[in-house]
């Protein structure tokens, strides 16, 4: 409720005494003038330029109305033919300001999370082209009524608080502003509204009516969002709303999410003979019942009679409605189009028609049936940011550490982002509309500030820990370029220029927003000095230090002014300073010390000014560290010379950070004495932040690298690279999970989608890039560029394969097929050429000339290639047509032309970017030039639907999910995605961002996310849960044989989309001879065995072949008769399984399997009870209801297949399914898949779940978490498992493809970061991968070796991995930045089969080191090393070699060489391997002896060392286990696998000993005592 001296109502213009302008503000041709209507004074506000005429409400910004009302009545009349504006700034319970603006000025409806934009757009059927939203000739007084509170609900999801500020722009006419909590009926006098239910507008704020006459033939009502009160039928006759007061359109719905619908006032003028409609209007409810009025009877020349009708009941549910009709159809003007909108919208107008003409122009096309399809453009929002490959954008000096050192936060265009610097995971402040220009964090991580380019410069004011916005507020400067907090950030200072180019300082107060208070200026500062860096003394908040060209000056704030005394440089006044920093003081405490200021310069000078007696200390001149064709010399401090180019510098209590134009990151002491340490980076650096901890020092670049030097390690980490130009193009790969950009910075890169990381780049100075597109199947990627050349690069080698210059101008497309058989390529000349991608020297087939349109630039969408890689489609050969060819032998197959007149250009529309829907649709898609994007029939290239005005200008790129879900478009600086099931879309979502225009969007390989890049590249989230197998548009359910065959093979045609392929007839001369089992084989698993492959010479004439490795099945019986189920198909890979009749196989088949356009090849069928369970390769389990046989031999043909066979269920499974057995009614059952897991399946309830989890190949390692609650296992298979040692489950799973997983480590707990577990493991391709456990995600991928893995090892501080391959080499990385920093080949030739590390202070074994590890080779030989990574110290403390045993003795192939140190006593190491004897060899370090040995009956396969109990585990080739107590000399056997014991491992706690043989792992509990 409003405040007591608010209610009932405020006059606005009364009590801010407008008339004097002492508490508001008028600027332009305002003037008082006597309306003859309302027969008063009003204001009149005209100009032509709205900006520069308004009354404002209150005098200045900084202050608030503070008018709490709901509801604002603006009564108001626009001049005709003229422009208004009406700006709002309206404040929400959690200080949030936001604008809302209404102006016939604005053709469609914006939203950004603190700004809504609203057109009012007046129409009238007589206006002429050209003049649509100006204001008509006569435009009436109009009272317009806006409910501030639903507007913030429904739009953004916020409490409405206050109005805090009014601005009225010319051209208008305006009585007065009321703001009230009642809503009035300024139609209802007060008579009526004693006798309803309503409250008639108060006589003061009411228009005056003559007596006889009506409100509405003389004045306008627009309620928005209007509420939904029906008007009363005796109300409707008297005083009824006519058209001018109609509101359309479906109502958004209020909700904990924010929804916001293409919804706003429409205000209709038609003529007198117009019948009128009742109000009705969208509002934040679950139903709205609307009502219209209809002409019932007419008596000869007597007024008409009219009578209310209801509406259809409409039911609104997350921005979407669920119409049922149940009083006939739904009139033309009440359908509405409903258009969710994120961050920003479209679509949404406030309109008013002044004809009755207009009506029929008014309608939506929203067919009533597809109100309900609606719900399936769900979720709202759809998309979700997850990452951004970016850093940037206006300047790569702004990058500033958190308060606790585990973030980094830095701008990307117009987006700021937080980096965890460990997890990498990043968090997002979105909300500026134009690139960061400067940031700032104050020193408790509490508050960020922003400002953004762009005059004048918008600012924003952040709750770090939440990411709200606290406050929007604009800057007096138009340019802001620099921004610092004070340490507790009450005082917020920030530099730019002005108006007129002067440097201007300001001082903000912002101490209260937290509380709920506002940004005060505090003051104000002109200076004639450069200003290129500025900071707030650490040691006092109201003093400040700024340097520039030739100028030091230090600041202070008193008495609310800005005062600055500049330093006497004496000889330094000709330096140019780049940056400045204050001296931090030691332990916090406020030392004298800590009042100097350091400044670096240009010229390579440090000078350290002393803030108290603003004299210049010491000055100092660092010279680089090498001279041209001479030694390395050591850093000086001072002398002649060229000195080091400074941009930046960065003090903690201990050391100097200096960043320099050379590329060089160089650590100095205090005293500038040497150089401590130095990084040398690829371009120059920009900024340099040491981390609050003084452990970290964070660069940034010119060229676009953000990263950090960890000084304790010395190891240079690099958080993101980015591109330094706008993103042309980008295009994915599937097997590697790879993105490859080109860019305007004449790079090409190649990013990890998986972690955001740059692989590879590739540049060229001469040409630029233009085009890029990767091999299907090949690590080969294709890159088009400005010369017309085309080069292919392999990923594997880093270099270029071939180059193709078919092409005279610059490349505009490049697009291969999906097998990878075929690429195609065009240029700007009109040219097409279409290579051989067979072998990786791809070569020419042919070159078309004039065939595509020139002139057109590169785009992502130039070419397409539909799904099955038989038809491509391009813009050609003029722009206003679109050409589809035979991609093998470019034929041309179909000519559309779109070259339609578009009314607002008067020009032909022309295409702009071509797209392929799923195969199974058939579908084309092209945007025009005209906003337009246009479905076409691929085959007959007839028009299947058209979505008229998707953005006002064209799109440049375009694609369609593969399940046909969703379209995703460029849409200026926006991504637009469309519910494209819906036949009749319901509007797009709308995703900003980007502050440039989006040039290249595409869905992810596996769908499941969407890539935009235009400035930056942006990672999004699907949050939409796909089905399985998408059932697509336009497909009728399955249902009984129609009248004919032939209608049943059109109805399946257009169900598919495209024709289906007959399923070939086998020749009756030479039928393919089948053995045929009704019941597997005794002692069998269930299924028959696998029969090899067969061809038959009439199979292979008509194009198909037999199911390889087809796998029988159990049949069932029935009347006598057996079926056989087979699977045929062509070549292509199209095809479908069907029912045979063992008893004589000729066609046609019984039945046949339709699962949709995409079928799969079956690897298990199981047929009874008229039930079909068939397994394919990809995992999927169907279940199909099958005809009885008499019904199947009684149809033919489509008849058989349409109706006979339906697949009633499917389960997506972890693999291939291999076997299956089920009970007699098919309900229930058991089925195996060849990632080595059973399932339990019901079909009832249609549920698959989990029975037995395990490898399918060799166990190669088994590992254990350093709390003994996880366990993880890695296989041959290529799978890294997660077990949970508590159930045994599975719990996580890294699956790396075509590679096998053979070494495996598990981190131990890592310094001040025990929740932190990764996973190192190695593979057969010489790649160590880095898995986090907690985030379920490989963290880093690196190859320090050429060959096999072989084992892995962590250090005890888990910052260091040694690993060590099948050529003998031992390599030690960092596991955070993947840099090998050494390579020990002492085991050469031999491969390595065990690196055990344990911690030990080697002091008694006369080394200096922390830890103590060794590693076994093959050959027999053991080393031992003391280390101390951190030191970089890595010794040889031992050399141990062992006999070579005769090859008799071991069957001719050794078993392997297996070493552990001792964990009850860390002088002894363990060996066993090939020798003399078969025994353990027990070495004692210290004496340099051996001191024990244990026999053994077998040489050793497998060895693991207890803690807790003594206990030796060792496994032996012959399926045997043996437990040796080394404190009692006792041994015991266990047998219990069928297969060589190759592993054993003991459990941190020795409670659990895990041995595995193959594949098989089995668990054994160890007794204690």
């Amino acid at each position: 409720m409003a405040r007591a001296w608010q209610h009932p109502f405020l006059n606005v213009f009364r009590y801010f005494r407008v008339d004097e302008w002492k508490r508001s503000a008028k600027e332009g041709d305002v003037a008082v003038v006597t309306d003859k209507t309302l027969k008063g004074a009003v204001y009149r506000i005209r100009g032509s330029v709205s900006a520069a005429n308004y009354i404002q409400l209150p005098k200045t910004s900084t202050q608030s109305l503070g008018l709490t009302g709901r509801y604002l009545y603006v009564l108001f009349r626009p001049l005709p033919s003229k422009h208004f504006v009406i700006h709002l700034d309206v404040s929400t319970e959690d200080g949030q300001v936001i604008r809302v603006s209404f102006s016939n000025l604005f053709k469609e409806f914006k939203s950004t999370a603190t700004w809504l934009q609203f057109p009012f757009i007046l129409e009238a059927g007589t206006l002429q082209r050209g003049l649509v939203g100006l204001a008509a000739a006569g435009p009436r007084w109009t009272c317009l009524q806006l409910d501030l509170q639903d507007i913030l609900l429904v739009y953004l999801n916020r409490r409405y608080h206050h109005l805090k500020g009014i601005r009225l722009c010319a051209s208008l006419l305006v009585r007065n502003l009321y703001t009230s909590d009642l809503c009035f009926q300024p139609a209802v006098t007060g008579t009526q509204g004693t006798k309803l239910p309503l409250t008639p507008m108060p006589r003061e704020m009411a228009f005056p009516v003559p007596k006889g006459e009506s409100w509405h033939d003389r004045y306008i009502h627009v309620r928005f969002p209007s509420d939904r009160l029906k008007v009363p039928s005796e109300l409707t006759q008297e005083s009824r709303s006519p058209p001018e007061a109609v509101l359309l359109g479906p109502g958004p719905v209020a909700s904990s999410k924010a929804v916001r619908n293409s919804v706003s006032p429409v205000v209709q003028m038609l003529g007198p003979t117009a019948s009128g409609q009742a109000p009705w209007a969208p509002r934040p409810f679950r139903e709205v019942s609307l009502t219209r009025e209809h002409p019932e009877a007419s008596s000869g020349d007597g007024p008409s009679v009219k009578a209310p009708k209801p509406f259809p009941k409409v039911s609104l549910s997350r921005g979407r409605s669920e119409a049922s009709n149940t009083e006939g159809p739904l009139e033309p003007w009440a359908q509405a189009e409903a258009s969710d909108v994120h961050t920003a919208a479209a679509g949404t107008h406030v309109l008013t028609h002044e004809s009755a003409e207009m009506e029929e122009s008014a309608q939506v096309p929203v067919a009533l049936e597809d109100a309900g399809s609606c719900k399936r453009f769900l979720p709202d929002p759809v998309l979700r940011l997850k990452g951004v490959i970016g850093f940037g954008g206006h300047s790569t000096r702004q990058a500033v550490w958190t308060a606790d050192g585990a973030a980094v936060v830095y701008p990307c265009h117009s987006v700021i982002i937080v980096l965890l610097v460990d997890t990498r995971e990043q968090r997002f402040f979105l909300g500026h509309t134009d690139k960061v220009s400067a940031l700032a964090l104050d020193g408790g991580s509490s508050l960020l500030a922003s400002a953004q380019a762009g005059a004048p410069s918008m600012m924003r004011l952040w709750d770090f820990q939440t990411g709200g916005c606290l406050s929007l507020f604009r800057s007096p400067m138009h340019a802001v370029c620099s921004l610092s907090f004070a340490d507790r950030g009450a005082l917020l200072c920030g530099v730019g220029k002005d108006r007129h180019g002067r440097t201007m300082v300001v001082a903000w107060g912002t101490g209260q927003v937290g509380l709920g208070g506002k940004v005060v200026v505090l003051a104000k500062a002109l200076t004639d000095c450069d200003i290129q860096a500025f900071r707030v003394a650490c040691f006092d908040e109201t003093r400040m230090a700024s340097c520039g060209q030739g100028s030091v000056l230090l600041w202070r704030l008193r008495g609310g002014v800005l005062r600055s005394c500049p330093v006497d440089l004496g000889e330094n006044h000709v330096l140019y300073f780049t940056d400045l920093a204050f001296k931090q003081a030691q332990d916090g405490c406020q030392e004298t010390s800590a009042t100097m200021l350091f400044v670096c310069s240009r010229s390579g000078h440090v000078l350290e000014i002393d803030c108290q007696r603003v004299v210049v200390k010491c000055a100092r001149r660092l010279l680089p560290a090498r001279t041209p064709g001479g030694p390395r010399p050591q850093k000086q401090t001072f002398s002649s010379g060229p000195g080091i180019a400074i941009s930046s510098l960065s003090v903690s209590p201990a050391v100097c950070a200096v960043g320099s134009e050379d590329g060089y990151l160089r650590l100095w002491p205090l005293d500038f004495s040497s150089v401590l340490l130095e990084a040398e980076h690829e371009g120059p650096v920009s900024s340099v932040c040491v981390s609050p901890d003084g452990l970290r020092v964070l660069s940034t670049t010119s060229s676009g690298y953000l990263g950090f030097l960890d000084t304790p390690s010395r190891v240079y980490r690099v958080l993101a690279r980015s591109h330094t130009a706008p993103v042309l193009a980008l295009a994915t790969e599937q097997r590697r999970g790879q993105l490859a950009t080109v860019s305007q910075d004449r790079t090409i890169r190649i990013w990890d989608l998986a972690t955001l990381q740059q692989l590879y780049d590739f540049t060229s100075s001469e040409e630029a890039p233009c085009a890029v597109a990767f091999h299907p199947t090949r690590p080969t990627l294709f890159c088009g560029f400005s010369s017309g050349a085309v080069r292919s690069f392999s990923l594997e080698a880093a270099e270029a394969l071939v180059e193709h210059k078919c092409h005279r101008g610059a490349v505009t497309g490049l697009i291969a097929t999906p097998d990878g058989r075929l690429l195609f390529s065009a240029c700007c000349q009109g040219s097409l050429a279409q290579y051989s991608c067979a072998d990786p020297q791809c070569r020419i087939l042919r070159v078309a000339a004039d065939v595509v349109c020139p002139d057109a630039p590169a785009r992502p969408s130039a070419l397409a290639v539909s799904g099955d890689g038989c038809l491509l489609a391009f813009v050609g050969p003029s722009r206003h047509t679109v050409t589809v060819m035979g991609s093998a032998s470019l034929d041309e197959l179909l000519r559309v032309g779109v070259g339609t007149l578009d009314p607002a250009s008067g020009r032909l529309d022309s295409a702009v970017a071509v797209c392929f829907g799923p195969v199974a649709l058939g579908h084309l898609l092209v945007s025009t030039s005209s906003n337009r994007v246009v479905v076409l029939d691929a085959a007959s290239g007839h028009i299947v639907r058209e979505l008229p005005g998707v953005h006002p200008g064209p799109c440049p790129s375009l694609a369609v999910s593969e399940d046909a879900c969703f379209l995703l478009m460029a849409a200026g600086r926006a991504v637009k995605v469309w519910d494209y099931v819906t036949k009749a879309s319901p509007g797009p979502q709308v995703y900003i961002g980007h502050s440039e225009p989006v040039q290249a969007v595409t869905f992810s390989p596996d769908q499941h996310q969407v890539l935009s890049a235009g400035d930056a590249i942006f990672l999004w989230d699907i949050l939409a849960t796909t089905e399985s197998e998408q059932s697509f548009p336009g497909g009728p359910p399955a249902c009984e044989a129609g009248p004919g065959t032939g209608q049943l093979e059109d109805a399946e045609s257009r169900a598919g989309g495209l024709p289906q392929e007959p399923v070939p007839k086998p020749s009756p001369a030479s039928p393919p001879r089948l053995d045929i089992c009704a019941r597997p084989p005794k002692g069998g698993d269930g299924h028959l065995p696998a029969y090899p492959q067969r061809q038959t010479a009439a199979a292979a004439s008509e194009g198909c072949r037999w199911l390889q490795r087809e796998r029988a099945v159990q049949h069932g019986l029935e009347a006598g008769h057996r079926l056989l189920c087979l699977h045929m198909w062509p070549p292509g890979g199209g095809g479908r399984p069907a029912l045979w009749r063992p008893a004589a196989l000729a066609w046609p088949p019984c039945g046949d399997l339709h699962a949709g356009p995409q079928p799969q090849c079956p690897g298990l069928l199981l047929f009874s009870s008229f039930r079909l369970v068939s397994g394919c390769n990809t995992g999927r389990l169907r279940l199909w209801a099958v005809g009885a046989v008499s019904d199947l031999r009684r149809r033919k043909g489509s008849g058989a297949r349409s109706s006979s066979v339906l697949m009633e269920r499917e389960l997506v499974l972890d693999g291939a399914v291999v076997s299956a057995s089920f009970d007699d009614s098919v309900d229930m059952g058991i089925v195996g898949t060849t990632a080595g897991t059973l399932w339990f399946v019901s079909w009832a309830e249609g549920t698959s779940t989990r029975l037995i989890s395990g490898h399918r190949s060799k166990v190669n390692e088994v590992v254990f978490s350093p709390g003994e609650s996880h366990c993880a296992t890695c296989s041959e298979d290529g799978s890294v498992r997660v077990w949970s040692l508590a159930s045994m489950e599975l719990v996580i799973q890294f699956q790396v493809l075509n590679q096998s997983c053979l070494c495996l480590a598990w981190s131990p707990p890592c310094c001040g970061r025990p929740k932190q577990q990764r996973l190192a493991a190695g593979y057969g391709d010489g790649s160590l991968r880095i898995f986090s456990v907690s985030r379920t995600a490989m963290e880093l991928k690196m190859h320090p070796h050429t060959a096999a893995l072989t084992a892995v090892a962590f250090s005890t501080d888990g910052q260091t991995v040694l690993s060590g391959d099948k050529d003998g080499l031992v390599a030690v990385s960092h596991p955070c930045t993947g840099m090998t920093f050494r390579v020990l080949s002492d085991h050469q030739s031999a491969p390595i089969s065990t690196i055990d590390v344990t911690r030990k202070e080697c002091g008694d074994l006369g080394v200096e080191g922390t830890d103590l590890w060794l590693a076994a080779s093959g050959d027999q030989r053991v080393s031992v090393w003391a280390s101390n990574w951190l030191r970089n110290r890595c010794e040889l403390v031992d050399w141990l070699s062992f006999p070579t045993p005769a090859a008799t003795e071991t069957q001719g192939q050794l078993p392997p060489s297996l070493a552990a140190f001792c964990p009850w006593d860390g002088a002894l190491l363990m060996y066993v391997g090939p020798g003399v004897y078969k025994e353990v060899i027990i070495y004692n370090l210290c004496q340099k002896q051996v001191v024990e040995k244990i026999p053994l009956p077998f040489f050793a396969m497998s060895l693991s060392l207890s803690l807790g109990t003594r206990l030796l585990a060792i496994g032996f080739a012959e399926c045997m286990l043996r437990l040796v107590d080394c404190a009692t000399g006792t041994t015991q056997d266990f047998a219990g696998h069928d297969n060589a014991v190759h592993l054993c491992r003991f459990t941190p706690s020795a409670r659990l000993l895990f041995t595995a043989a193959c594949n098989e792992i089995l668990v054994w509990e160890v007794a204690s005592g």
